[in-house]
């Protein structure tokens, strides 16, 4: 590849002015806890888009209230929500973002849940989880139409991408993981037939040239978890469903066994090349990547088609501006703000 971090870069019909991603990050700060997007999560996605970030990824957004991981997570599951997004949206385009969502269930992670649910009667561990209700065949298929309602509603606010969360041990993810899924019906047999599904029903809500993101924990840390082969394989059927771009992530399941997840920089860039190289798929790299040269070195390697940056924006909303000038990017090609240029 000789593409760097600040080309351009097209999927689809997303075209992107660079390829640095804000990866979506929960900010707990619905107050009214009734899911809609306030005045906080304005300012916060509007000034990343001020600092000149290709695509931003808004937080888990979850499909139903029982699916939020606490009551001061974003919602979608009522028409009523799509006016606060669709402004929130609004005011990313007009300093030159993207905007993608992250549509979500957490399942059994769902802490403020009465009655959490997922696929199999598995809790989570820690004293702050309740016992889940597996899911039944028919309430299965229903929550495949609720995350469907929820693509329908985003792409009414304007967004440009989707992404589904199959990762980090949420719904989708518990659902293609066998340390979560015991089930017995179709939803157990085939692993992947949950996410295949939902994904297929998303498709039909958005319009052709949209591009579908899937989220996914290239493996597992918990003893006994899957490892990467078996995440291939789960987005083999994915792709075939749908899936335009995986955003490669890892872990999330429950506590760390004997692998651990290796936590400094670029750990989880080799998982987001294998998919890239075995399923020829467009791919977003994740995982402490916030050092410009780093970024820099996953696109031009070949390694990721984007790079996703998670804390490094949450200390600095202008990381994109800042890392385009260290990497000896022009500074009329920098993004910089007018009213800010003479900062620079």
């Amino acid at each position: 590849m000789t593409e760097k971090l600040f080309s351009p870069y097209q999927l689809k019909g997303l075209q992107l002015n660079n390829r640095v991603v804000m990866a979506p990050m929960c900010q707990y700060s619905v107050t009214a806890k009734d899911g809609i997007p306030n005045d906080w999560h304005q300012v916060h996605y509007v000034s990343r888009a001020v600092g000149g970030t290709g695509l931003i990824v808004i937080e888990m957004t979850d499909v139903d209230p029982d699916g939020r991981i606490t009551d001061n997570d974003l919602g979608i599951w009522s028409d009523e929500h799509i006016p606060a997004f669709s402004r929130l949206v609004d005011g990313i385009h007009a300093y030159g973002s993207k905007v993608a969502i992250q549509i979500a269930h957490a399942g059994r992670k769902a802490e403020d849940a009465a009655r959490p649910v997922a696929p199999s009667v598995v809790t989570f561990p820690g004293e702050s989880f309740n016992t889940p209700h597996a899911l039944t065949t028919e309430e299965t298929q229903a929550m495949v139409q609720k995350f469907a309602d929820g693509v329908r509603r985003a792409v009414a606010a304007g967004v440009d991408a989707i992404e589904l969360h199959g990762a980090h041990g949420y719904l989708i993810h518990q659902f293609h993981s066998p340390l979560m899924n015991h089930r017995e019906d179709e939803y157990g047999q085939d692993l992947s037939r949950f996410g295949v599904e939902i994904i297929r029903a998303a498709k039909k809500e958005m319009p052709e040239d949209m591009p579908l993101i899937m989220r996914i924990s290239a493996v597992e840390y918990a003893d006994g978890g899957y490892d990467i082969d078996h995440t291939i394989e789960i987005s083999r059927a994915y792709q075939a469903a749908g899936v335009d771009m995986f955003h490669i992530s890892s872990g999330g399941e429950g506590p760390s066994g004997q692998r651990k997840p290796g936590n400094y920089p670029g750990y989880q860039v080799p998982f987001a090349r294998r998919f890239r190289e075995e399923l020829n798929v467009p791919v977003i790299a994740v995982g402490m990547l916030e050092d410009s040269a780093l970024a820099q070195a996953v696109i031009g390697n070949g390694d990721a088609d984007l790079v996703a940056v998670g804390r490094g924006m949450l200390r600095d909303p202008y990381w994109a501006t800042h890392a385009a000038l260290e990497l000896g990017v022009s500074k009329d090609k920098a993004a910089i703000a007018q009213p800010y240029s003479r900062g620079y």
